[in-house]
């Protein structure tokens, strides 16, 4: 009896999940077909009830040039339960690694329509994220902060094995943009070495 109950159950998950998975396939033939502004998101090839996001912070806001890796973890009952959503990525926004409290996640069931989409939940994320509302997992920073936390997401996110893995395109800007720091700021030391100054005046004063 208890062995038939058990099959019963997993046969029942298995076809929620299933149920799941082919709605957040439609999804994701949506959202290629009509992307989201700033934001890029791919399922893991693993595990299609785990989506990552990366949000590029639009060039009017205090997130400018930097790039947030997080995710949403989708319930297997979905779209009927929202999902969880988090953020990966240091942001002076939200606290990182640490499920949010918005009006889409699974913070708020109640609040929660079955018709939204994850084009719907990646729109009200990044929405929430330019606003300064209070909430469960969201933290207060200067403006000065949010704008430094921008400036090092980049270093950060490519120490990322899944973000290397699944934004390849992303990641390989991330790398180019590394470089022009580096030279740029090799060659602003190279500009204001005194020494170098010096050496130069002494090579002028041989000729």
């Amino acid at each position: 009896e208890f062995r038939r109950v058990l099959f019963r159950s997993l046969r029942e998950m298995s076809k929620r999940n299933s149920s799941a998975v082919a709605r957040l396939k439609q999804d994701y033939i949506r959202l290629k077909k009509d992307p989201v502004p700033y934001i890029v998101a791919e399922p893991l090839p693993s595990n299609l009830l785990e989506w990552h996001y990366v949000v590029r912070g639009p060039e009017d806001s205090l997130y400018k040039n930097g790039l947030y890796h997080g995710k949403l973890v989708f319930p297997s009952e979905f779209p009927f339960k929202p999902p969880s959503i988090y953020m990966t990525t240091p942001n002076g926004r939200f606290k990182t690694d640490t499920r949010l409290c918005l009006s889409i996640s699974d913070y708020h069931p109640d609040t929660w329509n079955p018709a939204w989409s994850v084009s719907t939940i990646l729109t009200g994320l990044l929405s929430f994220m330019l606003e300064r509302s209070p909430t469960l997992g969201s933290i207060e920073t200067s403006d000065y902060e949010k704008r430094q936390f921008a400036l090092r997401s980049i270093e950060f996110n490519i120490k990322s094995r899944v973000f290397n893995e699944l934004f390849p395109d992303l990641k390989k800007d991330a790398e180019e943009e590394i470089r022009r720091r580096k030279e740029a700021a090799s060659e602003k030391n190279q500009a204001h070495d005194p020494q170098a100054d010096a050496r130069a005046e002494i090579g002028r004063a041989h000729v």
